[in-house]
């Protein structure tokens, strides 16, 4: 069987009333059709409530089952029931500051709102875990960010590259 060179994506929605189904998951949906446009193979998508354990249970599972990308929507903000920055770190084992960086960057060019965002981004084993504010636009701006380092990224994190300085 040939292995795909393709990057396998879950999507992971963090909202205590998507998971309870008082609101639409439109920014899982935001996220997967990014993640689909830039030939990037999303096969799992899952909303959860605001629950630390239960999301560090999810992001182990779909990590250690070999996916090579997980995005997080949801959960980054100030509010007391969000946590998936923290779910995040109890997880990874190498933080990726860069990108969380680049995305506040980005974003702060469009509200001052996103000096707030606690989102951050690193890898678990050869998993790249990605987290994105729960809104729509903000999910789409701050993936669009990211996208350009996503497939080298990944390409390092599965030991499969051999040279990354340019000439």
């Amino acid at each position: 069987m040939l292995k795909s060179n393709r990057i396998k994506a879950a999507v992971v929605t963090v909202s205590d009333k998507a998971s309870r189904g008082e609101r639409e998951d439109k920014s899982g949906e935001v996220v997967s059709e990014v993640l689909s446009n830039a030939k990037i193979d999303v096969l799992r998508r899952e909303v959860v409530a605001d629950e630390l354990e239960e999301l560090k249970k999810l992001l182990i599972e779909l990590s250690d089952s070999g996916f090579d990308l997980i995005v997080t929507t949801g959960g980054t903000g100030i509010s007391p029931r969000d946590i998936t920055p923290e779910a995040t770190l109890s997880v990874v084992q190498k933080e990726i500051p860069g990108m969380a960086e680049a995305m506040r960057f980005e974003s702060r060019k469009k509200t001052p709102y996103a000096m707030i965002s606690r989102a951050v981004c690193g890898m678990r084993g050869r998993t790249i875990i990605i987290n994105l504010p729960g809104s729509p636009s903000g999910a789409r701006e701050c993936l669009e960010v990211v996208m350009p380092a996503i497939p080298h990224a990944v390409e390092v994190a599965s030991g499969s590259a051999h040279e990354c300085a340019s000439k």
